[in-house]
């Protein structure tokens, strides 16, 4: 599932958000994400320390400011969504608060996602998994048992439509802080599906995550790159997302079974194998030698493998040259 996250990048334009959302479905996007919160459910409108934003793309913003230039307006969303779906897509969204829950109630979301920064808000989660709602969990600043005790309280409230997305909360993401090993391990140990919350430059990584078992993917959609916004740096532009979503597509038919089989085309090649032949004309009589046997392409012969046995025996017949050897030509 290919998701195309929202998130500011709209620049407070509703006319925009809808550009973006249709530029995410002909990018080939399974659904649009969104975000449900006020800068005051997020933190609070002070600039002491605490809420002072040092380094990144954010530096010198406090935390309340940032938040007040990302939200998506909530009259918005219900339009949005109407309109994803119009088109054939999902859209669903990420509550910050008691409240944003219940607008998404109302807004009948599908699903609900909870950002990693989230993921310790027990109370929050008892809300949402009560809901009986597909979960998804962002862990990109979370440890083991944050994991854990989030995902124990999902099965508290009788939930357990879960899914883990592998992140990293760098914006952007160094491709060597990424460890996609980890997918694996994360579905492994937790007996669930997992997708990823890409915040990396390019398609490189999500398309890499497939083979190891990503059944997500989340990348933040601008217009423009150049347009600005708090996440317009890291974000993909319409072009490349319909890229890394059609190699997605090839890589999730190309990795077809673990099992070793051959396919019906792989089995029709056999007969191009190498098999013994008869490569200078042999007369009735004559033993078979290195000279007038050898294993050659195509597959037509006797297998090479009973080479040294056939060599010294004697023809029944003539045989002549380009002939597969069989086993009733000899005695």
């Amino acid at each position: 599932m290919c998701v195309a996250e929202l998130s500011g990048n709209h620049l407070h334009d509703y006319g925009r958000a809808v550009e973006i959302i249709h530029a995410a479905k002909e990018a080939g996007a399974d659904a649009i994400k969104l975000q449900t919160y006020t800068a005051d459910s997020l933190s609070l409108d002070c600039d002491n320390e605490y809420f002072q934003i040092h380094g990144g793309l954010w530096d010198g913003m406090t935390e309340y400011k940032l938040y007040e230039e990302a939200s998506t307006p909530w009259e918005w969303q219900p339009k949005l969504k109407e309109i994803a779906q119009s088109l054939g897509m999902e859209c669903f969204s990420s509550p910050f608060d008691f409240a944003s829950v219940d607008f998404m109630e109302e807004c009948d979301m599908p699903a609900y996602k909870v950002a990693s920064y989230e993921i310790n808000d027990i109370p929050l989660i008892r809300k949402i998994a009560a809901l009986h709602k597909p979960v998804i969990f962002a862990t990109g600043i979370a440890h083991l048992e944050d994991i854990e005790r989030a995902l124990r309280v999902c099965k508290e409230e009788g939930n357990e439509e879960v899914m883990l997305l592998k992140c990293v909360s760098a914006y952007p993401t160094p491709y060597e802080e990424i460890n996609l090993a980890m997918i694996p391990t994360l579905a492994a140990t937790y007996d669930c599906m997992v997708g990823l919350s890409d915040h990396s430059m390019g398609s490189a990584v999500p398309v890499g995550a497939v083979s190891l078992g990503m059944r997500m993917v989340e990348k933040h959609l601008t217009l423009r790159r150049a347009d600005g916004g708090p996440d317009g740096a890291f974000s993909m532009e319409p072009g490349e997302f319909k890229e890394m979503v059609d190699n997605i597509r090839i890589v999730e038919k190309a990795l077809g079974v673990s099992a070793y089989a051959l396919t019906e085309k792989q089995e029709k090649e056999r007969s191009g194998s190498r098999s013994l032949f008869v490569v200078k004309k042999i007369v009735a009589g004559e033993k078979l030698t290195p000279e007038n046997i050898r294993s050659i392409r195509p597959g037509y012969g006797i297998h090479t493998m009973y080479y040294e046995e056939v060599l010294g025996k004697v023809a029944l017949k003539d045989i002549e040259k380009g002939t597969p050897l069989t086993w009733g030509m000899f005695a």
